[in-house]
């Protein structure tokens, strides 16, 4: 199946005379998800990841990913003759470096330059120009090959309002005005998905788990377009955006309304989330100003009233994961549950909370060496069932009308090795000294890392991906530009200075193939300590309350402060949680909360 529409693809580019094709994982708004449309890489590939590029020649092909997903594509790309190229591994080349040495001098590049970023289309310019290379980026050639191909999303919108987001959608946009005048902007093009929502306070379902509406807009000082399929739109969300003179346009319209931008105009946008095609159909006499845009970090700095549901959203969230949990421990020999029907069963606890909307991505639920695969997802084929011993690694979360949870619990269903125990309660010493952190203003999430992988570096260990992620406000899972990781990664966006509101996941891990896998999560938000001669100190407050199973835990490795923050935390979480379950359920959390 693959392989024939590697062949397909190969015919259309003879006849284009194109050598080599790029398939990126984005859609035009360069999303981490996707909707299915856009789903052509997985279609061409058979690679099922969220993150990987394919590039097609006219003799070979091969997809690049990263550490998350080196197993998975392993086995997903077996018998493809697809080629597997593991990003950031010594020895492999970057997309760039490998069409640099493939690429005969004066042959011709093809992607569809909808789903290609400018910055990244740029880059390929400057670094295959010496081989006089030419671009095509009009067609999408994989739309010729796939017949059954979904059509675009059709999901209603709906408004936030201002009791969930604390800011109403004029005050956001006087705020992004502002900014464009201090950068001498006339003109803003956006186009990435959670900063429109963020902006406009218009959540949807145009993505699963990513409540957000295929959409862009462009805001002038005076004026502002919004290019979105008019039928999503309900009376409410129409009479907030007629406050501030919305011109509603169809959603396809916005390259040839930047077609027609005056040379006198200063357009401010962003080389890494405006598409190729977008930023080739600007006049070339109009002023770019490429810059970061502004909302990224307005999004990210939560407000007090998102904070407030953010709180609330959480305790509800460790509601449900608890009664999972203790649904899980209880019921594992007395009844079959696998991978797939324990998903179902958290799903089902989630549902039962007030202002549920749903998973805020699709629930890694992993037993053994299925947990070693970072992102690993159950399917018929490989749904195991789960016995009364071993590790099961459950890493899930809610989209609710008052925040967005991501939460990651390893549990002990019966005996465990000694090696898997010491792997165990040194992730989660990594994941209590970062929680336990104080620290200057001005520190990046790469400064306080070493806190999280120190116990394990200290064992000759490493996981291959960040430690941490910014969460949205009932948003996408992944929000830069905060972030946990050892080293800068231009690519991540998540290496800022760490602000008063900003919300991180900290979640430290250990991988072993073919044996276990181990990840204990828990969302910090930041916040402001003491001010004195040496500057303003901030500290992390943790959001996150379930417990952590302390039949896993080797209580002689733990530190006396660390087991001090454990007991503090269980004490928290028993408080917080036990008021809400039933006597059974209540006993069951006194016992994994208690002191030790």
């Amino acid at each position: 199946m693959i392989k024939t529409r590697i062949e397909k693809l190969r015919e259309l580019m003879k006849q284009k005379k194109i050598y080599a094709y790029i398939i990126p994982s984005a859609d035009y708004h360069q999303s981490e998800y996707v909707g299915e449309y856009f789903k052509s890489r997985q279609f061409m590939s058979g690679f099922t990841g969220s993150a990987g590029t394919l590039v097609v020649t006219l003799d070979e092909a091969g997809l690049w990913t990263d550490g998350r997903y080196f197993i998975q594509a392993e086995n997903e790309l077996n018998g493809s003759d697809i080629k597997l190229f593991k990003m950031g591994e010594e020895g492999v080349p970057t997309v760039e470096k490998y069409l640099v040495e493939k690429m005969p001098k004066d042959s011709k590049l093809g992607f569809d330059g909808k789903v290609i970023g400018a910055k990244e289309g740029e880059n390929l310019e400057k670094q295959l120009h010496f081989k006089n290379i030419t671009i095509e980026y009009n067609d999408d050639l994989v739309d010729h090959i796939w017949k059954e191909r979904t059509s675009l999303p059709g999901k209603k919108a709906f408004l936030l309002g201002t009791e969930y987001t604390g800011a109403s959608f004029s005050e956001k946009l006087s705020r992004v005005r502002d900014a464009m005048k201090e950068k001498g902007a006339t003109a803003h093009i956006i186009t990435s998905l959670d900063d429109i929502a963020w902006i406009f306070n218009i959540r949807g379902g145009d993505i699963k788990s990513n409540p957000v509406v295929l959409s862009y807009a462009v805001i002038g000082l005076d004026n502002v377009y919004l290019f979105i399929d008019e039928n999503k739109l309900n009376d409410e969300i129409k009479s907030e955006l007629h406050k501030e003179n919305v011109h509603i346009k169809p959603y396809g319209e916005v390259y040839d309304f930047v077609k027609s931008f005056n040379y006198d105009e200063k357009v401010l946008l962003d080389p890494a989330k405006v598409s190729y095609a977008i930023y080739r159909n600007i006049p070339k006499d109009v002023q770019k100003i490429e810059s970061t845009n502004p909302t990224i970090l307005f999004k990210a700095m939560k407000n007090e009233v998102e904070l407030k549901n953010i709180r609330n959203s959480h305790i509800k969230d460790g509601i449900a994961f608890t009664k999972f949990m203790y649904w899980v421990k209880t019921n594992v020999e007395k009844m079959k549950i696998t991978e797939m029907s324990a998903t179902e069963k958290l799903e089902q606890f989630r549902r039962e909370q007030d202002k549920f909307i749903e998973p805020s991505f699709s629930t890694i639920a992993a037993y053994k060496e299925h947990a070693a695969m970072m992102h690993y997802s159950a399917t018929k084929e490989s749904d195991y069932t789960l016995e009364a011993k071993d590790l099961f690694l459950v890493d899930s979360g809610g989209q609710y009308y008052d925040g967005t949870t991501d939460i990651t619990r390893t549990i002990a269903l019966g005996p465990i090795s000694q090696e898997a125990q010491t792997h165990f309660t040194n992730v989660l010493r990594g994941m209590i000294r970062l929680s336990k952190a104080k620290f200057l203003h001005g520190c990046r999430g790469y400064n306080l890392d070493i806190l999280a992988r120190g116990p394990l570096w200290d064992m000759g260990i490493d996981y291959k991906c960040g430690t941490g992620h910014g969460i949205g406000f009932v948003l996408n899972v992944h929000e830069s530009p905060n972030g946990f990781r050892w080293r800068v990664v231009p690519d991540r966006d998540d290496s800022c200075v760490l602000e008063e509101g900003m919300v991180t996941t900290n979640e430290p891990g250990v991988y072993v193939e073919g044996s276990h896998g181990i990840r204990i999560e828990n969302e910090l938000v930041v916040r402001k300590s003491e001010k004195n001669e040496y500057g303003q100190f901030m500290d992390f407050e943790v959001v996150t309350f379930a417990p952590i199973d302390l039949d896993a835990v080797d209580k002689t490795l733990l530190l006396k402060d660390e087991k001090e923050y454990l007991n503090k935390y269980h004490k928290e979480v028993y408080n917080k949680i036990a008021p809400f379950l039933n006597d059974e359920e209540r006993e069951w959390l006194k016992e994994y909360t208690r002191e030790i």
